[in-house]
């Protein structure tokens, strides 16, 4: 069975667990190197990304995730995921630590900070139906490089005043992000898109030792 780590250091861990559990994948907690090299994917669930990325650094986390992620295991990251993701963050710590993983600039905080959080319906791309989306002080993707499909940008809508048309969901190869928490709204999809990607994912994932 295919095996999706939530990394465990901080944030929405339980529910996210929960919705991959419903996808009908193994899904497992990760706080330690000998966990992470055991899984074929990654979910970094929302959460404060400065402390994430300080606690990937205590964990001793930080460089063995970036090699995989090199490496090519798929991932996954709401919110705060995003944020560790992205190649380069605005609004950021000095000391703040990226993944580097996707090709996009993020401003951290920017619906907290510029129009507040708040819940729209977003056309998604690969789903039928709009997805919820929930963004709590939640970043947006200021710019994507060329190898990045946009999946979701915010809608015209009366309070999304600076939103709108932003960019908050993304995938670039086996990486996919989202601003927006759907572990928090009882709406899988996104997460079984996910799980989709994983299962079609050319083998190996894994990273020995």
């Amino acid at each position: 069975m295919t095996t999706v780590g939530v990394l465990a250091l901080q944030g929405d861990v339980r529910e996210h667990l929960a919705v991959l559990t419903g996808c009908g994948v193994r899904a497992v907690a990760v706080r330690r190197k000998s966990e992470l090299d055991a899984v074929d994917a990654l979910v970094l669930p929302g959460g404060e990304s400065t402390t994430m990325s300080r606690l990937l650094e205590t964990f001793e986390l930080l460089e063995p995730l970036r090699a995989r992620l090199a490496g090519g295991m798929p991932a996954y990251g709401s919110c705060a995921g995003m944020i560790l993701l992205a190649k380069d963050v605005l609004d950021g710590r000095p000391d703040q630590q990226q993944l580097g993983a996707l090709d996009i600039v993020v401003r951290r905080n920017a619906f907290g900070r510029q129009v507040d959080s708040f819940e729209t319906d977003l056309p998604f791309t690969g789903l039928d139906d709009p997805v919820h989306a929930v963004f709590i002080r939640a970043p947006w993707v200021e710019s994507a490089g060329g190898g990045v499909r946009v999946l979701a940008t915010v809608p015209r809508q009366p309070g999304a005043g600076a939103a709108e048309g932003r960019i908050v969901a993304v995938r670039q190869g086996m990486v996919l992000a989202t601003a927006f928490h759907p572990e928090l709204t009882g709406d899988g999809r996104v997460h079984r898109l996910f799980c989709d990607l994983v299962r079609g994912a050319e083998p190996p994932y894994r990273v020995a030792g």
